[in-house]
């Protein structure tokens, strides 16, 4: 199992129009500000970490997607799980929310 060191992703819009999309009414403060590459998952419902379809091993952790605001927001303030198979190259996402 290879564990990949924590990084942060900032989420930094690019032009107006994503800058106006980012913010929640009535989330939690930490609400789109969530996304990862490396560490652990925060899963927000039980773990679940794939097993990779060709080698039947169980896969790692690669990285977590926040949502980004209200008008963008995955399955009620939920995130995407990656997950990757170093010996196959293969990844597999699925979404949790709270």
């Amino acid at each position: 199992m290879k564990r990949i060191p924590p990084f942060a992703l900032q989420r930094i819009p690019l032009n107006a129009e994503a800058a106006q999309l980012q913010g929640f009414k009535y989330a939690s403060p930490e609400t789109g500000n969530r996304s990862k590459i490396g560490g652990s998952p925060d899963f927000l419902q039980s773990a679940s970490h794939p097993v990779c379809p060709d080698c039947r091993q169980t896969m790692d952790f690669f990285a977590q997607l926040d949502s980004i605001g209200d008008e963008l927001s995955i399955a009620d303030c939920g995130m995407v799980y990656i997950f990757l198979c170093w010996s196959c190259y293969s990844a597999q996402a699925f979404i949790q929310s709270s």
